[in-house]
C-alpha cells in the first residue's frame, strides 16, 4: 500500500471520527437544552421553524443570562414583597382589574431588585426563561390576560388565573421555597372567587337598592317535623324527672 493510500485513510478516518464527535456533542447539547428549557424549547423551534436556529438563540440567551449580575435579595427586602404580595391579594377582592394590574408591577419590581433588565417585556421573557423556564409561559399567559382586561375583555375568572400565575414566577423570584405558604399563602383560590363575588353583589345592592330579606332561614328542626316532635318529647321527659325529683326529696 501506498504512502498516498494510507494517507487518504488516515484523514477520511479523521474525517469520519470529527463527524461523529460533532453528531454526538449536537445531540448532546440538544438533550441539555430541552431538559433546561422545557416548553420553551419547543416554542423556541416553533417560532424557528428551525432546530439549530433556535437552539442558536437558546445558547445566546444563556450568554447574555451568565452576563447578568443576577442576586439574591436580602431577607428584609423579601418580607416586604411577601407583605406587598398579600395586600395585592386582599385587593383583588374589591378591584380583580387593579390588583392584576399591581400584581405585574410587583413582579417587575422584583425582576429589577435581582438584577434583571426591565425596560422591555420579550428582553424580560428571553432573560427569565433562562433560569425559570418552568413558570415563563404562565408568566406570558398572565401578562396577556392584564393586556385583555385593561381593554375590558377578561372575566374575573380570567383575573384570578391570572393572579395565580402571576404568583408562580413571583414566589420563584423571591429565592426560597417557604415564601407563599402557610398562614401567609397568597394563592387566590376559588374562596377568595366567592368574595369577589359576594363584594359585587354588595356594590350592585347599594347601587340598586333591592329589598333584602332578614328572615331566619328554617332550622334542620324547624324543617323536619319528627325532629321538632322529639324535641318536644325530650323536653316533657326532662320536666317529669325534675318533677320527680322534687317529689322524692320532699318526701325525704
Amino acid at each position: 500500500m501506498s504512502t498516498a493510500t494510507v494517507a487518504v485513510i488516515v484523514i477520511v478516518a479523521v474525517l469520519v471520527v470529527a463527524a461523529l464527535g460533532l453528531f454526538v456533542w449536537r445531540q448532546q447539547q440538544r438533550r441539555r437544552l430541552r431538559e433546561r428549557f422545557g416548553p420553551e424549547y419547543d416554542r423556541t423551534v416553533e417560532r424557528h421553524n428551525s432546530a439549530r436556529e433556535a437552539e442558536q438563540e437558546l445558547r445566546a440567551r444563556e450568554q447574555r443570562h451568565r452576563e447578568l449580575r443576577i442576586r439574591d435579595l436580602d431577607p428584609t427586602v423579601r418580607d416586604r414583597y411577601r407583605a406587598d404580595w398579600q395586600r395585592v391579594q386582599e385587593h383583588f377582592v374589591d378591584s380583580p382589574q387593579s390588583a392584576v394590574a399591581e400584581a405585574d408591577n410587583l413582579l417587575v419590581r422584583v425582576m429589577k431588585d435581582r438584577g434583571y433588565p426591565t425596560e422591555d417585556y420579550e428582553q424580560q421573557v428571553a432573560d427569565l426563561s433562562v433560569e425559570h423556564a418552568g413558570t415563563i409561559d404562565r408568566y406570558r399567559t398572565a401578562h396577556d390576560i392584564r393586556g385583555r382586561a385593561d381593554a375590558g375583555r377578561a372575566s374575573t375568572e380570567d383575573l384570578r388565573q391570572a393572579m395565580v400565575h402571576y404568583r408562580a414566577l413571583f414566589a420563584e423570584l423571591l429565592g426560597d421555597g417557604e415564601s407563599l405558604t402557610g398562614a401567609s399563602r397568597t394563592d387566590v383560590s376559588d374562596t377568595d372567587s366567592a368574595r369577589t363575588d359576594a363584594a359585587g353583589h354588595a356594590r350592585e345592592a347599594r347601587t340598586d337598592g333591592p329589598v333584602v330579606s332578614t328572615e331566619r332561614a328554617p332550622s334542620r328542626r324547624d324543617a323536619d317535623p319528627r325532629g321538632s316532635a322529639d324535641g318536644r318529647r325530650a323536653d316533657e321527659s326532662a320536666e317529669s324527672r325534675r318533677d320527680a325529683e322534687v317529689a322524692e326529696g320532699r318526701r325525704r
